[in-house]
């Protein structure tokens, strides 16, 4: 019972959160031209888990330095092991602007990505986030180390992190949270429709009401 308070806790603070929202400076006209093109999930896009029919989709858009989304981590992890055989749980890029090292961490997950390893990196990164988050260093090299420590090819990570193609992924889930009317991290797409729940109960019910659909 104790956890679970604690995890109901969490996500309220997560959403509650205030100062981390992202302001565009990109023109009228780009806005509309992103969210014309705007996807909520892309065939592309990093899969948790992945249901036989995916009936129930959960897209997650978030920052790895930003403190709600580590706060959401531990609930959006129960909900994973919950339903993760009913419902497919997508994780999206969206790093923040105020955070000087979120874009060094999504460029290390996606090049792990690019080994396998995305969901390795992904839990590695909200576990360690106290220990790297808003320094004004680049943390690059702490990403690095994690990198070795999950066995990766090194070669092939750092020519990974050097490709702009690795730095175009990350920046396409970006450009479709911003399309999509994303403003902050983290928020939530059930089935295409973005959910704001303020308890876990809440957000129990409509992932539930999803999957009986």
């Amino acid at each position: 019972m104790q956890n679970k308070i604690a995890l109901a806790v969490a996500i309220i603070a997560a959403f509650a959160v205030v100062g981390f929202a992202y302001v565009s400076n990109t023109s009228s006209n780009e806005q509309h031209a992103l969210a014309a093109n705007a996807q909520v999930v892309r065939d592309g896009s990093h899969r948790l888990s992945t249901a036989e029919d995916e009936k129930a989709v959960l897209v997650e858009f978030l920052d790895f330095e930003c403190e709600a989304c580590a706060a959401a981590y531990p609930l959006v992890e129960e909900l994973k092991a919950d339903y993760g055989d009913k419902l497919t749980f997508v994780s999206r890029y969206f790093p923040m602007p105020g955070h000087p090292n979120s874009m060094n961490a999504a460029l290390a997950v996606e090049a792990a990505a690019q080994q396998g390893e995305f969901e390795a990196m992904y839990h590695r990164m909200f576990e360690t986030q106290k220990d790297w988050s808003h320094s004004q260093e680049s943390q690059a090299k702490t990403f690095r180390g994690y990198a070795r420590d999950l066995g990766l090819d090194m070669k092939a990570y750092d020519q990974a992190i050097d490709d702009p193609a690795t730095a175009a992924r990350v920046t396409l889930d970006k450009s479709d949270g911003v399309g999509l009317g994303v403003t902050g991290t983290p928020t939530f797409f059930l089935d295409g429709k973005k959910i704001q729940p303020s308890t876990e109960k809440e957000f129990r019910t409509l992932i539930e009401e999803a999957i009986r659909q």
